[in-house]
C-alpha cells in the first residue's frame, strides 16, 4: 500500500525533475514472477524504475540502510521497507545468499524482482561485467528476465551528488529472455555466465554503453587505491 502511495502520490515530482520517457512497457509481464535486470548509473535509478513500471518492483538494498541508529536510522529502515526494498549483506557468503533466497521467494510468489546486474553503480558510465546471482534466480525459478536500460541518470546525478539536477532520462524495457527452469544441482557455471552475458549484451544494445569485461567493484577499489597513492605522493615526506 505504501509503495503505491509514494509512487502515485510523489512520483509526479520525480517525473517532473527527472523527465523520464519509457519504452517497451509491453515487455513487462502483466502477471507472474519475473526479473527486471538493469544497468546502474546513479542512485535515482531506483526511483526511475518504480515510477515507470506498471507493477510493483522489489529491490535489494545495502544492509547499512536498515542498521542506522536513532530517529534517522529508524526512518530510513521504515522508508526502504515501505517501498519494497529488503536488506542484503554485501560481504558475501551465506549472508548474501540469504538475500537471494528472499528474492527467490518474491519471484515464486508471482512478483517482480529488480536487480542491477553490475552490483554497484558504474564509475564512468560504461556497463561492467554482470554478477551471476540474477541468472541463478532465473534458472532456479524458470522466470523470464526483462533486460532494462537506464539512460541519462548519471548526467543528472553524477557521483557524489545528492540532489539530482533537472533534466531528461530514459528507461527501456527490452524483450523478455525466456528461461527454462533447472534443478540447482544441474546448473553449471557456463549456464550462469552465459545467461548473465546475454542479459548484458541486451542492455548494451539498448543503452549504447561500452561494455567492460571486469567487475565494477574491482575497478572502484583500484581507483580508490590509486587516488590514495597519489595523495600520499603529493603530500611527500614530512620533516
Amino acid at each position: 500500500m505504501l509503495y503505491w502511495f509514494f509512487v502515485k502520490g510523489f512520483g509526479w515530482i520525480a517525473r517532473l525533475r527527472l523527465g523520464p520517457t519509457v519504452t517497451g512497457l509491453e515487455n513487462v509481464p502483466r502477471e507472474g514472477g519475473a526479473i527486471i535486470a538493469a544497468n546502474h548509473l546513479a542512485v535515482i535509478d531506483d526511483a526511475l524504475i518504480p515510477i515507470t513500471c506498471p507493477r510493483m518492483v522489489h529491490f535489494m538494498g545495502k544492509a547499512e540502510y536498515f542498521e542506522g541508529k536513532g530517529f534517522k536510522g529508524r526512518f530510513k529502515k521504515w522508508w526502504f521497507t515501505s517501498v519494497g526494498v529488503f536488506p542484503v549483506d554485501r560481504s558475501g557468503g551465506s549472508k548474501s545468499l540469504g538475500a537471494l533466497e528472499h528474492a527467490r521467494q518474491i519471484i515464486e510468489e508471482g512478483h517482480l524482482f529488480g536487480i542491477h546486474i553490475e552490483g554497484t553503480r558504474s564509475p564512468d558510465g560504461r556497463l561492467y561485467k554482470g554478477h551471476t546471482g540474477m541468472a541463478k534466480l532465473a534458472l532456479e525459478t524458470g522466470c523470464p528476465i526483462v533486460p532494462t536500460a537506464i539512460i541519462g541518470s548519471d548526467k543528472l546525478q553524477p557521483v557524489g551528488t545528492v540532489v539530482p539536477k533537472k533534466g531528461k532520462t530514459q528507461v527501456i524495457y527490452g524483450k523478455p529472455i525466456e528461461v527454462e527452469r533447472k534443478a540447482a544441482a544441474d546448473i553449471t557455471h557456463d549456464d550462469l555466465r552465459g545467461l548473465t552475458d546475454r542479459v548484458s549484451a541486451a542492455i548494451v544494445a539498448m543503452s549504447g554503453q561500452e561494455y567492460v569485461p571486469e567487475y565494477a567493484q574491482a575497478v572502484k577499489k583500484r581507483l580508490k587505491e590509486q587516488a590514495a597513492a597519489a595523495q600520499a605522493a603529493q603530500s611527500g615526506p614530512r620533516a
